[in-house]
Parts: C-alpha cells; sequence; structure tokens
C-alpha cells in the first residue's frame, strides 16, 4: 500500500475505522469520510502518531455537493485516489408492515444512493491511473431475512451495481469488489428503533461470536493487495457459527 491514496467513507467507527487503521499501517495515505467530526479528528491524529499521512473531512455522503467538495479536497491534499472503500452504511430493521417510512429512506440514501455518488466523484481518478472500488455489503445481500426487507432491498441492489459497474469496467485498470459481511460487532445493531426486532435480532445471534470489524478491514487489504492482474470481485464473510 505504499504510496497508494485511499478515501474510506463511514471512517468514523467500527469497519471504516479499522479499515483506515490497517491501511494507513500497510504504508496508504488516507482520507477519512464521515459526519462526526470528532470522532474523525481524533482517529486522524492517531493515525499521524505512526507516520500516516491522513485527511479527515467531515461530510454526509448522502449530500452530492458535499461528496464533491471532499473529492477536491482529497486531490489537493493528498493527490491522485487509487482506492474508494464505500462502507457508509445504516442497518435500521423492522417489519416493511411497521410503516417506518424515514428509516426505509435514511437506509436507501446511505446504503445506495450515495454509493453511486461517491464512486462518481472518485472514478475519473482512478480511471485515470488504475485502482480499485470496494463496496461494503453484507451477508443480507445474499440472503433474505424477515423483519429486514428494506435493508435486504439496499445490499441486493448494491450486489447488483458492483456486479455491473465491474463489467463496465474491466480492462480499464480499475477492479471493483465486494465484500459481504456477517454479523459483525459494531454499533449498527444499537441503531433499531423497532424494540421487538431488535430483541428478535439478539436472539437470532445470541451464542455466535461476531466477527470484528479488523477481520473486515484484512478482507478489504487483501482484495486490493492481489497484483493488477488478479480481480477478488466478492468475499463473502460469515462468522464461523453464523448460520444465515
Amino acid at each position: 500500500m505504499q504510496g497508494r491514496v485511499a478515501v474510506i467513507t463511514g471512517a468514523s467507527s467500527g469497519i471504516g475505522a479499522a479499515t483506515a487503521r490497517l491501511l494507513a499501517a500497510e504504508g496508504a495515505a488516507v482520507a477519512l469520510l464521515a459526519r462526526r467530526a470528532e470522532r474523525l479528528e481524533a482517529l486522524a491524529l492517531e493515525l499521524e502518531e505512526y507516520g500516516a499521512k491522513v485527511v479527515a473531512i467531515q461530510a454526509d455522503v448522502t449530500d452530492p455537493a458535499a461528496v464533491a467538495a471532499a473529492g477536491e479536497q482529497v486531490a489537493s491534499e493528498l493527490g491522485r485516489v487509487d482506492l474508494l472503500v464505500n462502507n457508509a452504511g445504516v442497518m435500521l430493521l423492522s417489519p416493511f408492515e411497521a410503516d417506518l417510512v424515514d428509516e426505509w429512506e435514511r437506509m436507501i440514501d446511505v446504503n445506495f444512493t450515495a454509493v453511486l455518488h461517491t464512486t462518481r466523484v472518485f472514478l475519473p481518478a482512478l480511471r485515470d491511473g488504475g485502482g480499485d472500488v470496494v463496496n461494503i455489503s453484507s451477508v443480507a445481500g445474499r440472503v433474505v431475512f424477515e423483519r429486514s426487507a428494506v435493508y435486504n432491498g439496499t445490499k441486493h441492489a448494491v450486489g447488483a451495481w458492483s456486479e455491473a459497474l465491474r463489467k463496465e469496467l474491466a480492462g480499464t485498470g480499475v477492479r471493483v469488489g465486494l465484500i459481504e459481511p456477517g454479523v459483525v460487532a459494531t454499533e449498527l445493531t444499537t441503531h433499531f428503533s423497532h424494540d421487538e426486532t431488535k430483541a428478535v435480532y439478539a436472539e437470532r445471534y445470541d451464542g455466535v461470536e461476531r466477527l470484528e470489524a479488523s477481520d473486515v478491514a484484512d478482507a478489504v487489504l487483501f482484495m486490493v493487495s492481489r497484483p493488477p492482474r488478479a480481480a477478488i470481485n466478492e468475499i463473502l464473510l460469515r462468522p464461523s457459527a453464523q448460520k444465515p
């Protein structure tokens, strides 16, 4: 990763922060994008302590203008981007008939539409010299769960779009990869507003040792560190004890 420039969305916690730590430790310069400025600044200071070049950018990835401005800042401060990790996501599970429309729209905006806008901004730089787009999806893009209809829809959409984009970019020097983690020990599951679903989810994975965010970061590094002739297009990563 020496000399490469990576952009990571949702970098203030969980998988995004773990990926930033690992890529920076491997020599990459990293641009951290997220809404929570204090967490971003703390992570940037941590990475800078062991010599990484870091830019922390407070940005809401659902705002195309904010993402475009972030693209300009990254180009100005770090140079051409070699790697985009579309990691930002929300998981607001509930039965469809609970009619939590605001939560549906939030998931669609963050989990899918924002991925399109962010890739649109950084893709020209990637095409200019080659690189990787890595989309962090979910096992929910493969397996359909009850009480997850809209979330499942967003993750299936990311998977279909990733494969279509891969085909469009084949031969251009830009690789497109999809990583689908199972249950991970992050704060995502604390955001449910539907109490019954929260209890059902906890029971479903009771006794399952969850993945750590660092496990997903390892998958990202493996995917993007292959020689240019080799493309790891998809990684499905579950806890060893997870059944669905």
